[in-house]
C-alpha cells in the first residue's frame, strides 16, 4: 500500500504526535508498505527511511507558543499526484491539512483525517477564547469530508461526537517495549526523582507540580522538553527543579530509567503517549483527574489520580503511590501497546477505507489513481 501523511507537526519538533508518526512510519516500512510524509519545513531533522515533501512555514508569538505551521500551498498537490498514493492521511489537520484535503479530493483518493490535540482547548490558555467556536466549525469541516476520523483515545471520540463528528473510530495507542523498559533496581539516593516529559507550555499545567521540589515536599523535580513556557518556570518554580532540555532515543530512556514517579499534570491531552512510556519503564504515574488520563491509565493499579479543581497535598500522593512497588504492574499494563499492534489495527482501517471508496463513485477525480495493492 501507498500511505500518503500530511502532518502538521514534524521534525525536530518532539510531541506525542511525532513520536506516534515516527513509530507508524517506521512499523509500515517495515512490512513493504511505501510512505510520504509532507511536513512543515520547521528545521534540520534527520529521519531515515520515508520519503518527505515540506513547505515553507509561518507562525505567530501569540499563536500556540509561536509554533511553525505549514503554508497551505499547490504543491502540496502535486507531491501527491507524483506518490500517487492508495490512501491520504491528515494528521491532525489544521492548516497544511486543508490542502491535503482539498488535493485528495480533486484527484479522488480516500481521506483518513485523525484528531489528536484539542486545539479549542489550547486557545483558552493562549488568550484566544473569543476563537473557541470558529475552531470548531473548521474541525468539523475538515473532519466531515474524510472517508474515516480517527481519535487516539475514548476520550477523544466521545469529544469529537459531541461536536457533530460522527463515525469516530480508535487509532489504538503504542508505545515502544525495547527502548523502554525498567531499570534493573530502583537507585535513587537522597531525595526521589518526580519526573515530567513533554512540551513546556502554559496548557500543560506545570505550576500545579511545584509543591513537589519545595523543600517540604521532598522530591527532586525534573522536567525533560522544551517550550514557550521554559523561561517563566525557571523563574517561577523552586529554584533546584532540574531542565533537561530535549531528550531523545536512548537519553530519553535513561531519564524514564533512573527516575522514580512520573508526573502528568496536564488536563488538555487527547492521550497522552508519555505516560505508556513511563509504565513501560516500571514508573509509577500520579496524573492529573482528567478523561484521557483515565482513559490511558484505565485496569493499572500503577497510577493515582488527583484533582486540580481543589487543594490537595502533592507531595503526600506522591510518598503514597511510593510506598508500593508498582514495577511489574505498570509494565504489564504497558505490555498491552505495543506499536506493532497498534499498526495492525491502523492498517485494518486503512483497508476498511479503500473497500467502501471502491464501492462509491470518485466525483472529484481529475488523474487516474493506482489500484491499490494488498493490505500487508
Amino acid at each position: 500500500m501507498r500511505i500518503a501523511f500530511v502532518t502538521e507537526t514534524w521534525l525536530p519538533s518532539t510531541d506525542g504526535i511525532v513520536t506516534r508518526l515516527l513509530a507508524t512510519v517506521s512499523e509500515l516500512r517495515e512490512r513493504g508498505h511505501d510512505v510520504l510524509v509532507i511536513a512543515p519545513a520547521d528545521g534540520p531533522a534527520e529521519f531515515p527511511g520515508p520519503a518527505v515533501e515540506t513547505v515553507p512555514t509561518v507562525g505567530a508569538k501569540f499563536l500556540y507558543g509561536g509554533k511553525r505551521w505549514g503554508l497551505p500551498l499547490p504543491r502540496v498537490a502535486r507531491f501527491l499526484r507524483a506518490f500517487e498514493p492508495d490512501v491520504v492521511h491528515l494528521v491532525n489537520p489544521a492548516f497544511l491539512g486543508v490542502a491535503g484535503l482539498i488535493a485528495a479530493h480533486r484527484q479522488g483518493r480516500p481521506v483518513v483525517a485523525s484528531y489528536h490535540t484539542d486545539i479549542a482547548r489550547y486557545a483558552r490558555h493562549y488568550r484566544l477564547g473569543g476563537a473557541v467556536p470558529l475552531i470548531w466549525t473548521v474541525l468539523r469541516s475538515l473532519h466531515r469530508r474524510a472517508e474515516l476520523n480517527l481519535a487516539t483515545s475514548d476520550a477523544a471520540i466521545t469529544e469529537l461526537t459531541a461536536h457533530g463528528i460522527p463515525g469516530v473510530r480508535l487509532w489504538p495507542r503504542g508505545v515502544d517495549l525495547v527502548r523502554f523498559r525498567p531499570a534493573p533496581a530502583r537507585r535513587t539516593t537522597g531525595r526521589p526523582i518526580a519526573l515530567y516529559v513533554g512540551r513546556l507550555a502554559a496548557e500543560k499545567g506545570l505550576h500545579r507540580l511545584a509543591s513537589l521540589a519545595e523543600p517540604a515536599g521532598g522530591f527532586r523535580l525534573v522536567l525533560a522538553g522544551t517550550g514557550p513556557a521554559r523561561a517563566h518556570l525557571e523563574r517561577t518554580l523552586p529554584p533546584d527543579t532540574v531542565f533537561t532540555g530535549l531528550l531523545h532515543g536512548e537519553d530519553l530512556a535513561e531519564a524514564y530509567r533512573a527516575a522514580d514517579l512520573f508526573v502528568f499534570p496536564s488536563t488538555t491531552d487527547t492521550l497522552g503517549l508519555v505516560l505508556l512510556e513511563a509504565l513501560a519503564s516500571g514508573l509509577p504515574v500520579l496524573a492529573a483527574e482528567s478523561p484521557a488520563a483515565r482513559s490511558t491509565l484505565a485496569g493499572t493499579t500503577a497510577a493515582r489520580f488527583f484533582p486540580v479543581d481543589e487543594p490537595v497535598d502533592l507531595p503526600a500522593c506522591a510518598r503514597a503511590l511510593l510506598a508500593g512497588d508498582h514495577r511489574a504492574e505498570a509494565r504489564r499494563h504497558a505490555a498491552q501497546s505495543g506499536w506493532d499492534t497498534a499498526t495492525d489495527g491502523l492498517l485494518d482501517l486503512y483497508a476498511e477505507t479503500l473497500a467502501s471508496q471502491r464501492s462509491k463513485p470518485l466525483p472529484y477525480q481529475s488523474s487516474p489513481v493506482r489500484t491499490p495493492g494488498k493490505v500487508k
